[in-house]
C-alpha cells in the first residue's frame, strides 16, 4: 500500500513537471492602508520560466514604453532580459543564475500559505532580505531571478520585513500538444550588456529635443535679417549676440518633466557675461520679433523720472515679454583659456552646463515656439553653446490631453537686445516696475516664478552688494527677497582667467546679488493662491545704488505667473 502511495506521488510530481503551470505573485507594504499593489506572472514549462509584470492601462501609453520579460533555463543555469518595443525592436542581455556574490543563508523552516518551506535570509547594501521556498512542487519557480539560484518554488519574499511579494496563485495552463519548443523565442533581438540596456530603456524614454548644437553667440556685422522664422534654422540676431531657432515641440501629458539643458564654453571671450535662455511668446500683436527684424523701436517702452526709454520690459495690452526659461552666467574662458593658468591642485573644466527644471512652463514649450539664447558680449570668438529640452515621463499616461498648466509672462528687464539698444534695467534707481494683469476665472495654485540678480561691477556696486527686493500686489507690500549666492569659490575650476588678488582670494570666488560666474540663478517661487480673479497690479521695488563715474548698478529681473486649470 505504502509503496503504491509513494508511486502515485512520485507519477503526480513526474505529471506536475512536465505540465505548464501560471504562478502570480503579489508585491505589496506590509501594514499599508494604501492598497497600492502590483502583481507579477511567471509562466513555467519544463525547466523554462518566462516571466513579466501583470500592468493593466486603459488608453493611450507614453512613447518608449517597452515590454519587458525575462526568460530563465535552468537546464543551462542562464536567465535573460528581453526589451520589446512598438516599432519591432528588441534587446535582449544574458546572465548566468548562479554567477554572483550574494549568498544566502538556510535560517530555518516554516509553512508558508500551506507550503512546507526553507527559510534563506541574506544582506544587500543594508537591506535585510528574507526569502520562503518550498521544494514539495516538484519544480524550481522564482519571479526573482538577480540574486541567484535557490531550489525550488518561492512562496514568499520580505525585505525590511515589510515588503512583501507573496505567491497568490498557481494554476496549470493549456499547452498545444503540438508545440514541443520551450517558451523561450529562439530570436531574443539585438545582445547588449547590462549597462547598454539600461541606457536604450531610458533613452527611449526620454524625449530630447536639439534646440542648438554647437552655435556661436558673438559680436560681429552682419547683414540684417528680413521675412518669416523659418523653422529648424539658427538665426543671429543683434550683431551676433542672440540665437534664435523656430521649432516644433511635441504636445506631452502634464506629468512630464522638462528640463532646459545648457552646455557652454568661451570661444575667445574672457569674461563673466549674463546669459538667457528664452521664448517669444507670440499671444499679442507685438512681440520681441517684430523688434528683431525691424527695430527696437517698434515695441513698446517705459520711460523713468530721467526720461531714459526702458523697451519691451512689461506686459502690455498689445504686447508680451519674452519668457525666460533660464539665467546664466558665464565663467571667465572656460576651455578656451584653460592653457593660459596654470595652480596646483586644480584642473580646468572644460566646459560649463547648466541644467534647469521648467515644467511650469510647459505650456509655452508646445507646438510652434520661438526659442532663443543671448550672451552679452563684445567679443568676435565669443561663446559656443548647444542646447536641448528633455523631457523625462512620470506616469505610463500618454494622454496629451491632460495638460492643465497656464502661464502670463509679465516683466522681463533682461536685456536680450543689448547690442541693438534695449537699455539695461536701472529704472530701479528712481522708479519701480509696475504691471497690470488679469487673472481669468478657473486659475488654480497661482503663483509668482521670479528671477533675480543684481549687478554693478564695482565695490560699491549692486553686484557686490545685498539688496532688498520688494513684491507689491494691488498696492500691498507681500513679499520680501534679497538675492545672495555665498558659494561663487565652489566654481573655481570652471574659471581659468578669473583675476586673483593678493590674498589668494579669486574674483571669481566673490560673493554677489543671486549669480555667480559659471551658474544658472534658480527662480525663486512667491504664493499667490489667495488672489482672485479679475484685473491687479505688481509692483517690483529694488533700492539701487548710485552710480558712480562711468559706473553703474542694474537689475535683471524678469516674472512669470504659473498655474493650472
Amino acid at each position: 500500500m505504502k509503496r503504491t502511495l509513494l508511486i502515485s506521488v512520485l507519477i503526480f510530481a513526474a505529471m506536475t513537471a512536465l505540465a505548464q503551470q501560471r504562478l502570480v505573485y503579489q508585491s505589496y507594504m506590509l501594514g499599508s492602508d494604501s492598497g497600492d499593489t502590483t502583481f507579477r506572472e511567471v509562466l513555467r514549462y519544463k525547466n523554462q520560466l518566462k516571466i513579466n509584470d501583470i500592468q493593466e492601462f486603459e488608453g493611450e501609453l507614453i512613447q518608449g514604453l517597452s515590454t519587458d520579460y525575462t526568460f530563465v533555463d535552468y537546464d543551462v543555469d542562464s536567465a535573460y532580459f528581453q526589451m520589446n518595443y512598438r516599432n519591432g525592436e528588441s534587446y535582449f542581455y544574458a546572465y548566468s543564475l548562479k554567477t554572483n556574490d550574494i549568498e544566502f543563508e538556510e535560517v530555518g523552516s516554516e509553512k508558508v500559505k500551506g507550503y512546507n518551506c526553507k527559510k534563506y535570509k541574506t544582506s544587500i547594501n543594508s537591506n535585510t532580505i528574507e526569502v520562503w521556498m518550498t521544494e514539495s512542487l516538484g519544480y524550481d519557480a522564482s519571479p526573482v531571478t538577480s540574486r541567484g539560484y535557490l531550489k525550488g518554488v518561492m512562496v514568499r519574499q520580505a525585505i525590511n520585513g515589510n515588503r512583501i511579494m507573496d505567491l497568490k496563485s498557481v494554476k496549470k495552463d493549456k499547452k498545444d500538444k503540438k508545440d514541443k519548443k520551450g517558451i523561450i523565442p529562439e530570436d531574443l533581438g539585438i545582445r547588449k550588456t547590462g549597462k547598454e540596456l539600461n541606457q536604450i530603456k531610458k533613452e527611449k524614454l526620454i524625449i530630447r529635443t536639439k534646440i542648438f548644437e554647437d552655435d556661436q553667440i558673438h559680436f560681429v556685422k552682419m547683414d540684417k535679417f528680413h521675412g518669416d522664422i523659418p523653422f529648424d534654422t539658427v538665426i543671429h540676431f543683434s550683431w551676433g549676440t542672440i540665437i534664435l531657432k523656430r521649432v516644433n515641440l511635441p504636445v506631452l501629458p502634464e506629468h512630464y518633466q522638462i528640463f532646459a539643458e545648457l552646455h557652454q564654453r568661451s570661444n575667445g571671450d574672457a569674461y563673466d557675461r549674463s546669459g538667457s535662455v528664452f521664448v517669444i511668446p507670440m499671444d499679442r500683436k507685438l512681440s520681441l520679433c517684430n523688434a528683431l527684424i525691424d527695430s527696437i523701436e517698434v515695441i513698446p517702452y517705459q520711460l523713468d523720472k530721467n526720461g531714459n526709454k526702458y523697451q519691451g520690459i512689461r506686459l502690455e495690452d498689445d504686447y508680451m515679454p519674452v519668457v525666460e526659461l533660464m539665467r546664466f552666467f558665464t565663467p571667465f574662458g572656460v576651455n578656451h583659456f584653460n592653457d593660459r593658468v596654470q595652480l596646483d591642485g586644480l584642473e580646468w573644466a572644460d566646459e560649463a552646463y547648466y541644467k534647469m527644471e521648467v515644467s511650469e512652463l510647459s505650456d509655452r514649450l508646445q507646438g510652434d515656439v520661438l526659442i532663443g539664447a543671448f550672451i552679452g558680449n563684445y567679443d568676435g570668438g565669443g561663446h559656443k553653446v548647444s542646447l536641448d529640452l528633455v523631457a523625462y515621463p512620470q506616469d505610463y499616461d500618454g494622454d496629451v490631453l491632460k495638460n492643465s498648466r497656464w502661464s502670463l509672462p509679465l516683466f522681463n528687464t533682461c536685456n536680450v537686445m543689448e547690442m541693438s539698444g534695449q537699455n539695461y534695467g536701472r529704472l530701479f534707481q528712481t522708479d519701480s516696475l509696475t504691471v497690470e494683469f488679469d487673472i481669468p476665472e478657473g486659475v488654480e495654485n497661482l503663483r509668482l516664478r521670479y528671477i533675480t540678480t543684481g549687478h554693478g561691477g564695482w565695490g560699491g556696486g549692486d553686484e557686490f552688494n545685498p539688496k532688498e527686493n520688494t513684491i507689491i500686489i494691488d498696492g500691498e507690500k507681500v513679499f520680501r527677497y534679497t538675492p545672495w549666492r555665498c558659494d561663487c569659490a565652489t566654481y573655481r575650476e570652471l574659471n581659468p582667467v578669473s583675476g586673483n588678488f593678493w590674498n589668494g582670494v579669486s574674483s571669481s570666488d566673490l560673493s554677489r546679488s543671486g549669480w555667480c560666474p559659471g551658474t544658472a540663478t534658480n527662480p525663486v517661487y512667491f504664493d499667490l493662491s489667495d488672489l482672485k480673479p479679475g484685473h491687479h497690479t505688481i509692483t517690483v521695488a529694488i533700492p539701487q545704488g548710485e552710480d558712480e563715474g562711468g559706473s553703474f548698478s542694474h537689475w535683471m529681473v524678469s516674472g512669470v505667473l504659473v498655474g493650472s486649470f
